[in-house]
């Protein structure tokens, strides 16, 4: 179901794959994040890291009444404070979803599903 945004201009209607894509470039700008992980779950004990064309299967959108709750899937460099980017991933896509689309983000909730090297 999209998302509606009304103005003194009209209507807006924003889907929810776009909210995803937009949240999930956000999130990969920010320092720590290896990549995107499934939502799925895990594939034989490590998650599966997810490349820049399928980067909705790692944000899931649930709206509320008044806003959206985003939920994020990563995989986090190793070496790296997980609550400093945790916090950081928050603290960008908030930003960028509210600055790009004007939209109300009530929760960004962070699973961490690996930690790796990064390359």
């Amino acid at each position: 179901m999209p998302i509606q945004l009304s103005n003194e201009f009209g209507r807006i209607d924003v889907s929810d794959s776009c909210v995803a894509t937009i949240a999930g470039f956000a999130a990969l700008e920010c320092y720590g994040l290896v990549g995107m992980a499934s939502r799925n779950g895990l594939k034989d004990g490590i998650a599966v890291l997810l490349g820049r064309d399928n980067l909705t299967k790692g944000v899931e959108i649930t709206q509320v009444q008044d806003g959206v709750n985003i939920d994020l899937y990563i995989v986090v460099s190793y070496g790296t404070k997980i609550s400093e980017v945790a916090n950081n991933i928050r603290s960008k896509v908030t930003y960028v979803l509210n600055d790009v689309i004007g939209l109300e983000v009530n929760e960004v909730n962070i699973f961490v599903q690996d930690v790796r090297v990064s390359t």
